[in-house]
């Protein structure tokens, strides 16, 4: 076998790891901050066997890492890079497979057509003091990092949180990725309930990828 089939070989690797759409869930997740096994598999509603087996396929290629405090196991992403691979994938398949558009025309746009508010946008915005952003994450991804200001109002809070919520405001929501429902769920609510609520284009781990601010 010559040197560039050894290597591809070797590059492959990372291919088969992130072939299986529980595992690039579970990536995605990780994203947020170190998780542990329980936390994923009731995230991801997954078993803890299975969850554990995706787990360690992901850290024989290298993508997580593993370690112990107290009693449990808290995995976390290598590198930052994932992130990137994460978003060229999710770009290809926008492009490339028509199954992908369907699915995004049938769950996600009956839930908001309007096109979604940019980083920079929202950055200009809230630097003039138009916008109130809320985080509709778990509060301990939150608590891991979280966009300058933004309040941390889980999905399952939001109903309690409303009165508390300016509405001559425009209100912008943010999650764990561009297609993250809780983001999607909770414009749906705050428009139900008559606030100018928008999503941002992308979710935490794109903000913190491009090296925007962070709390």
């Amino acid at each position: 076998m010559s040197f560039k089939q050894e290597l591809f070989d070797q590059f492959a690797r990372i291919g088969k790891a992130v072939s299986n759409g529980r595992r690039l869930e579970l990536l995605e997740l990780l994203a947020q901050g170190k998780h542990n096994v329980e936390t994923l598999a009731s995230m991801s509603d997954m078993s803890i066997a299975n969850t554990s087996q995706h787990l360690q396929s992901l850290r024989q290629a290298g993508l997580v890492t593993a370690s112990k405090i107290g009693q449990h196991v808290y995995y976390q992403l290598t590198s930052d890079h994932i992130i990137d691979l994460l978003s060229v994938m999710r770009t290809l398949a926008e492009e490339h497979l028509n199954e992908v558009n369907r699915l995004i025309q049938n769950y996600l746009n009956v839930k908001d057509e309007l096109e979604p508010l940019p980083r920079e946008d929202l950055i200009r915005r809230a630097e003039e003091g138009l916008v109130t952003v809320i985080d509709v994450r778990p509060e301990m991804e939150y608590q891991a990092g979280h966009v300058p200001g933004a309040i941390n109002v889980p999905l399952g809070d939001l109903d309690s949180y409303l009165e508390k919520l300016p509405n001559d405001m425009e209100i912008v929501a943010y999650c764990r990725g561009p297609y993250c429902l809780l983001a999607f769920d909770a414009v749906e609510k705050l428009r139900e309930k008559g606030f100018n609520a928008r999503r941002l284009q992308d979710g935490y781990p794109e903000w913190k990828q491009a090296g925007l601010p962070t709390e």
